[in-house]
């Protein structure tokens, strides 16, 4: 058993695709748990803000398949193929870590690369779990946090949590 973490990603209908990914994701993993919403700028291009949020949970897949169950809610929740990697979408979800895994496979490498420079993945997954060790044996996720805090202190205040909560979301 691994446990996971995916981000949440949407600025095209945010509110509704986050919705659908939150009650497909409950449907696949029972045990899923979500951070906060926060909204923060487009990163990457000029657009629409994007609700953000982080998913915890248990998973006995393996790295490849999760990617096809996520890529599967994405494509369920509105995201096609002809969307830009950089620019708007209804959902994105990227695998963020997975267990103590660190590696690269076909076409995801772990943990993710950017994670620890991306307010808008690290904080709420900083706040739904601040003790968990990053692999290969590095510090905390919120030891990694309070550092992007500190080096990056308008990024991290760009962040503004939402009243969405993904939590009461029931599995359809």
């Amino acid at each position: 058993m691994s446990e996971v973490f995916v981000a949440i990603g949407s600025n095209v209908d945010p509110e509704k695709h986050l919705r659908c990914a939150a009650r497909a994701l409950r449907e696949r993993f029972h045990d899923v748990r979500f951070s906060a919403c926060y909204r923060n700028p487009a990163f990457g291009f000029e657009g629409a803000d994007f609700l953000n949020a982080v998913a915890g949970f248990d998973t006995t897949l393996p790295v490849e398949a999760l990617l096809q169950e996520l890529r599967a809610i994405e494509t369920r929740c509105g995201r096609t193929p002809a969307d830009p990697k950089w620019g708007p979408r209804a959902i994105d979800l990227d695998l963020l870590l997975f267990g103590q895994l660190a590696g690269q496979g076909q076409g995801y490498t772990l943990p993710r690369p950017d994670l620890s420079r991306r307010a808008y993945m690290l904080g709420p997954l900083a706040e739904l779990a601040p003790r968990f060790y990053c692999p290969p044996a590095g510090p905390t996720v919120g030891e990694l946090w309070e550092k992007l805090r500190a080096a990056d202190a308008a990024a991290a205040e760009g962040l503004r949590r939402l009243g969405l909560d993904l939590n009461a979301i029931e599995a359809q």
